[in-house]
């Protein structure tokens, strides 16, 4: 079982859209046979076997092993993940394109290099998983406090430049020499944005709150 699976299919992303299945999904991280799940959700096991049968289809349960029971094969599955993310290539004609918003201060670009990277890292974690190989990556995840939209302005400027010192120091421009020495290319994405509130504001106030920043 994968702790994330991607999905990518549009049929297969319909399918986990819906309530009862997403339901059933939460409750197959253990596996279980529909008479068990049954009980779980309050339907009927003649129904939650109809909705495993179309999850089974778009590959989001698996079958774990079978047991006979007198004349009946009772069938116990397992969700092929623990959660589950919806890939922008299910809206393959919609999906943002980081090509059209290139402006490091355009809110619209950061959505989409996060949609790119939901797109990437599911092939990627999607073909380690086939070949049974530990994927490199690396995030860093925190929170920093300005005292003006100014020091914002100055961090953001110093990142930039301690970043591109570092590319700089450790890029292998040549492709034919990285090639032969066994480098391999990697994607390099540093964001900044507001964190949300704990106690949710409305758009507008939210909004209002950001423009007294700038």
């Amino acid at each position: 079982m994968l702790d994330i699976e991607v999905i990518e299919d549009p049929a297969a992303a319909e399918a986990s859209l819906d309530p009862i299945r997403t339901r059933i999904l939460r409750e197959l991280v253990e596996p279980a046979s529909a008479t068990q799940l049954a009980a779980k959700v309050g339907l009927p096991r003649q129904k939650v076997n109809y909705h495993l049968k179309a999850l089974e289809r778009h590959g989001l349960v698996e079958l774990v092993e079978e047991r006979r029971k007198g004349n009946v094969t009772e069938r116990v599955l397992r969700a092929t993940a623990a959660s589950y993310l919806i890939s922008p290539v299910a809206l393959a004609s919609v999906a943002p394109d980081p090509r059209r918003f290139a402006d490091r201060f355009s809110a619209f670009w950061l959505l989409s290099l996060a949609s790119r990277t939901v797109q990437e890292m599911g092939k990627l974690i999607a073909g380690a998983a086939v070949a049974k190989k530990k994927l490199a990556s690396f995030a860093i995840d925190g929170e920093i406090t300005f005292r003006s939209a100014a020091e914002r302005a100055a961090f953001a400027e110093e990142l930039g430049v301690a970043v591109t010192q570092l590319v700089d120091k450790y890029h292998d421009g040549g492709a034919a020499a990285a090639a032969a020495g066994g480098a391999r290319k990697h994607r390099l994405v540093v964001v900044l944005h507001p964190a949300l509130k704990t106690t949710q504001a409305s758009p507008e106030q939210s909004a209002e709150k950001d423009h007294s920043n700038d």
